[in-house]
């Protein structure tokens, strides 16, 4: 019956999610569980029930004007006229794996950045010429790697450009997939962000205690407090990728049909506001950048932290709007 009740779900996934579509849907689950029971009973196996239920049923054009949805199911059809995909749970599968690899190789990328200029604030006493090239050097090779990392995760992920240019929708048993990972892998994105949070909050520490009993020392109570930031960031930014990954998938069955609604977590999948969307998508990376200028510019490391209590406070406010 799991197989017949996939079927179902996916016959009605493109359809809106109205009373009438979903009556319409209890209505045919009905008659096929009918059938189901009466070819049981007629000592057909479970396979051959399954084939004929779904032979018999299984075309919607065929269906809609007796289940009266024929105005919704023309609708639909018109819409996806030009072509419409379903993606495959092997595909979602292999798009889960790159969009993972890519977003650990995008939070390495941003590290990288972030501790790029940390040559410039260590002191081994050596000469001010060999301290500055080495420290050019390092910063050149750690931005190299950087972009490097960057076109990586570009190209590995060029593949699943469709995912977003074209009409793709997944059925009901991938949606529930997606979903399970996606619980799955909430406490871990919870834990990352929280450790993330801690480093970006105490990264002022190093400098205070540094700066205390050493003096300034060359500046390494401001190199650890960038590899704190760089840590935090990190695990911003790879939390953020994986799980925008699953929002991808689980946004394809758009919302307002049936498949809108398979699983509890594609209630909040997207924001409603497009560019919303889009700024949201590069938000910490955007906080880390305004956080690192401004402390650059004004060496105010003491209070400039406060910029991701400011930022943590402003998501929640914009989530919830």
């Amino acid at each position: 019956m799991e197989t017949i009740r996939n079927y179902l779900e996916t016959m009605f996934a493109r359809l809106p999610n109205t009373f009438e579509v979903q009556k319409a849907k209890d209505e045919l689950w009905q008659m096929m569980e009918d059938k189901y029971t009466e070819l049981i009973e007629d000592k057909k196996t479970e396979n051959e029930a399954v084939g004929i239920v779904i032979s018999e049923f299984g075309n919607l054009d065929e269906l809609a004007e007796e289940l009266g949805i024929s105005s919704f199911v023309i609708q639909e059809n018109r819409k996806t006229a030009g072509g419409f995909r379903s993606v495959t749970l092997a595909e979602v599968k292999d798009y889960l794996h790159d969009r993972t690899r890519s977003a650990y190789a995008v939070a390495l990328g941003v590290f990288l950045c972030i501790v790029s200029v940390c040559g410039y604030l260590l002191n081994f006493g050596w000469s001010w010429r060999i301290r500055n090239v080495l420290a050019a050097c390092f910063m050149f090779l750690a931005i190299s790697a950087a972009v490097g990392l960057f076109l990586y995760s570009n190209y590995i992920m060029g593949k699943w450009k469709f995912l977003r240019a074209g009409v793709c929708s997944v059925d009901f048993a991938t949606a529930e997939y997606v979903h399970n990972q996606r619980e799955n892998f909430r406490v871990t994105c919870s834990m990352m962000v929280t450790i993330g949070v801690i480093l970006c909050i105490l990264s002022v520490l190093p400098v205070v205690i540094v700066s205390s009993l050493f003096g300034w020392n060359g500046g390494f109570g401001v190199f650890l407090m960038l590899v704190f930031i760089g840590i935090g960031v990190f695990l911003f930014v790879a939390a953020g990728n994986v799980s925008a990954g699953f929002a991808t998938i689980l946004s394809l069955n758009k919302r307002g049909t049936v498949g809108g609604s398979f699983v509890p977590s594609q209630k909040l999948v997207t924001y409603k506001n497009e560019t919303v969307s889009q700024v949201m998508s590069v938000y910490w990376q955007t906080v880390t950048c305004i956080y690192l200028s401004w402390s650059f510019l004004s060496f105010d490391w003491h209070i400039t932290w406060v910029v991701w209590v400011i930022a943590a406070l402003v998501k929640l406010i914009i989530k919830a709007l």
